[in-house]
Parts: C-alpha cells; sequence; structure tokens
C-alpha cells in the first residue's frame, strides 16, 4: 500500500467545495464526520455523516458542504499494490458507494496511527502501514454485513469464523488445511466452505495465502531472515510451493520482491 498523502480531522468552513472533473492520480478514502453533498455521475446525493467513500483513480472527484455548514473529514490519498485491490473487492467493497457506519471511530484512529507512522522514521513502517489499511478495510466489511445481516444472532456461523480469520491473520505461519479448519469450528468441510466465501467473498485457502504471502513481506522487508526460513517461518513446507505463490500474488519472486523495495529506499 502507497500513501501519498492524508489528512485527519481536517474541518472547513461553509464554502468548502472540491471539484476535481479529471480526480486525482491515486484513489482517495474519505471518512466524512459531517453530512456532505455528493455529485456522482451528474447526480447530486446527501451522504450522512459517519460514512465511508472510495474514489478510483481517474474518476470526478465533486463534493461539498451542505448549506451553511461546516465539513468535517479524514483522508487519505493512496494507491494498491500487487494484489491489494483483489483484497479489497474480496471485502465486498467498492469504488464510489457509500457506506454508512454505525461506528467511525476505529476507522478514524486507524487514520491518525497511519498519519503517524507516514511521518516517522520507523523502519517498520510500510508494513504497519498496510496492516492498518487492511483494518481498516476489514472494519468497513464487518460492519456492512451486520447492516444487511440484522438477523444474524452474536453466537452465529459469522462469529465463529470471523474467529478464524483473525487467527489466519494474526498467525499466518500456523498449519491449517480445510479439513482440520473445518473440524475446529465442528463443521463439515463444504459448509465451512461455502459460509465461508459466502461472509468474507473469498475462499478459506485463498485468504489463508493471502495472510501468508502479507506476513512474508513483513518478514522479508525486516528482517534479515535466509529465505528458506521466511517459506518456513510463512507456513510454506519449502522455498518452491512458497515462490510460486509469491509470484502468483505479486508478479514478482520474494527475492526481486526484496530487492525492489531496497532500490526504492535509496532513491
Amino acid at each position: 500500500m502507497i500513501i501519498n498523502n492524508i489528512g485527519f480531522n481536517h474541518c472547513h468552513d461553509s464554502d468548502f467545495f472540491i471539484d476535481r472533473p479529471y480526480g486525482s492520480n491515486d484513489n482517495l478514502l474519505l471518512l466524512l464526520k459531517t453530512d456532505s453533498i455528493f455529485n456522482l455521475d451528474g447526480n447530486e446525493i446527501t451522504v450522512p455523516k459517519n460514512s465511508f467513500f472510495i474514489y478510483k483513480k481517474g474518476r470526478p472527484q465533486r463534493y461539498r458542504c451542505i448549506p451553511k455548514s461546516t465539513f468535517c473529514n479524514d483522508w487519505i490519498h493512496f494507491e494498491f499494490e500487487n494484489g491489494e485491490e483483489e483484497t479489497f473487492f474480496g471485502l465486498g467493497l467498492q469504488y464510489e458507494q457509500p457506506v454508512h457506519m454505525q461506528n467511525l471511530s476505529f476507522l478514524s484512529f486507524c487514520i491518525k496511527s497511519i498519519s503517524y507512522e507516514l511521518y516517522s522514521n520507523n523502519i517498520n513502517k510500510h508494513s504497519t502501514i498496510s496492516h492498518y489499511m487492511f483494518l481498516l478495510f476489514n472494519n468497513v466489511s464487518e460492519q456492512m454485513y451486520r447492516k444487511f445481516s440484522p438477523h444474524l444472532k452474536p453466537d452465529s456461523y459469522y462469529e465463529l469464523l470471523s474467529t478464524i480469520r483473525n487467527k489466519i491473520y494474526s498467525s499466518p505461519f500456523e498449519k491449517r488445511s480445510v479439513d482440520s479448519t473445518a473440524h475446529e469450528v465442528r463443521m463439515s468441510k463444504s459448509n465451512f466452505q461455502h459460509l465461508y466465501k459466502k461472509y468474507f467473498g473469498i475462499t478459506f485457502m485463498q485468504d489463508l495465502i493471502n495472510s501468508r504471502i502479507e506476513y512474508s513481506k513483513m518478514l522479508l522487508l525486516n528482517t534479515n531472515l535466509h529465505i528458506n526460513d521466511i517459506a518456513l517461518q510463512s507456513g510454506y513446507n519449502n522455498y518452491v510451493h512458497f515462490a510460486k505463490q509469491f509470484k502468483a500474488k505479486t508478479g514478482v519472486t520474494p527475492l526481486e520482491y526484496k530487492m525492489i523495495f531496497n532500490n526504492n529506499l535509496d532513491i
């Protein structure tokens, strides 16, 4: 994830108006803290406060204050890197689709934390920022799902599978399979796979691979571990399998990924 610019808790007076007919050279994420008026494909709509919104790179950006009101928001100009946009859509998120949130505080906390990391000298800030962005998107996805599935009780399968999903992203190196994980939650293999895809928009195995590749990126950029050790610590039995999945997700080999990043640091 590449962050080009960011703003936390910015407020403007009643004449605030954004009119970029050609958009920007990156994606624009907005957390709206006041009611706002958006022009989408020639139609003006009122987007309520506590809403999440993303403009796609190159799309017209037109939004403004409610008359005689102020405008407050958090925002991020950002670009997806290899495979990240696929994860975004896998969570059920879309461009230019306002999502009203019950709770904006966690999302705003993520943006505040990203802002701090972006301008810090922390050596791990690139991977930390990517993780905060994923947490932000994941939280939006979860709130969307709760909104459109109000019949689900707190002890539903969704809660159970959300726990599994949190486990694979916090400990991607653990040995897992569809069979063993279905057994862990006391579900049949077919029902487990069906519900996982239904709830999260991605298969369990695809999600597991994504978690391991993201973890391996962190190890590649922030440790001096041998490439074979990185494969093992990311949950792979051998380097060949690891390298094949890494290139399929990123378009480059693990070593090429590390070299590209290090070269960019030297520019």
